[in-house]
């Protein structure tokens, strides 16, 4: 294993969290253009933004995967939670610890802002990922996810 550290994006990061924004909607066939990337950045840059970035690197100090995440209201518990919107690591870093790396990180955010737990969504075709997430949660749990295009 690779030792590896996660940090919130700042704003010298923007070379090294594009290419992964990018990878990421490659992997789920999105088409990304340059306004939806600058349009993110600028919420991760954002402090009254929801949304906040992490970079994951290598031992070298290679960017090597990212995550976003969010508080979310949770009603029925009267608190927030976490809920994890995008996360990737590159392909030659799978396997590497960096996914755990960001696991681990997210851990902390939890028990830092007490969210009791932390959600997220994930294509059936990503085996990989389904398989990594089984490793944390014990597999997937009983909700169904609907979709409404409302325009």
């Amino acid at each position: 294993m690779t030792d590896h550290t996660v940090h919130p994006v700042t704003p010298q990061d923007h070379a090294d969290w594009l290419p992964l924004f990018h990878g990421y909607a490659e992997f789920y066939k999105a088409t990304m253009t340059d306004a939806i990337s600058d349009t993110v950045w600028q919420w991760l840059m954002d402090p009254d933004h929801v949304l906040e970035g992490m970079l994951v690197r290598d031992a070298d100090g290679k960017a090597v995967g990212m995550a976003h995440v969010r508080a979310c209201p949770r009603p029925l518990a009267g608190c927030e939670m976490g809920f994890l919107d995008d996360m990737f690591v590159v392909p030659d870093a799978r396997g590497s610890g960096a996914a755990d790396a960001l696991f681990g990180h997210l851990k902390e955010m939890a028990t830092e802002r007490g969210w009791p737990v932390i959600r997220w969504i994930t294509q059936h075709f990503n085996a990989r990922g389904r398989a990594f997430y089984d490793r944390y949660t014990g597999g997937a749990s009983d909700f169904i996810l609907y979709q409404w295009t409302a325009q």
